[in-house]
């Protein structure tokens, strides 16, 4: 096995993103490639670099990254794929995630404290297109279900990653 370079492991990783079937562990791709991790995360910022202003971009949630098509060309995407425009949520849907996305990990009852309202129903919709899921539990009596943003939250609102969310008034 070759020693990597910078030069080498940029266009291997972008291959590895692109045949990838959903988000990839930055340490799997450090593990396939057997380079130090900040060659990788140098390379992963050279291929967000290259991606400005083109028709793929580079997203992130955590330690997980992702080749995805520009937000931009979503409509003609899902037209030649002959895809169903994406539905627009609810204004009850788009507190509930909003609520998720700002506070996350959040439980159902805390979604319900600033909501006002049972959100039961809105959670469950959300999580059924991929926008919410749970990502643990709660350490109390009943061990309710904690809630976050998935990929599909990203994509949704074309945001490369969570620090792209608009900052909250005070």
């Amino acid at each position: 096995w070759l020693k990597l370079d910078n030069l080498t492991i940029k266009p291997i990783l972008e291959g590895l993103l692109f045949v990838a079937n959903g988000p990839v562990a930055v340490e799997q791709l450090q593990k396939t490639l057997d380079a130090p991790l900040e060659e990788i995360e140098a390379a992963l910022r050279d291929l967000d670099e290259d991606y400005a202003g083109r028709g793929l971009r580079l997203q992130r949630k955590g330690n997980e990254v992702q080749l995805v098509t520009a937000p931009e060309s979503a409509p003609y995407v899902e037209k030649f794929l002959g895809l169903q425009l994406s539905g627009k949520l609810s204004s009850a849907a788009m507190e509930a995630l909003a609520v998720v996305a700002y506070r996350q990990p959040v439980t159902r009852a805390q979604v319900e404290a600033v909501r006002g309202v049972n959100s039961d129903g809105v959670l469950n919709t959300l999580a059924a297109r991929g926008l919410v899921a749970e990502v643990g539990r709660l350490e109390t009596a009943g061990r309710p279900i904690l809630y976050g943003t998935t990929f599909e939250f990203l994509q949704y609102f074309g945001l490369k990653d969570m620090q792209q969310l608009p900052k909250l008034a005070e």
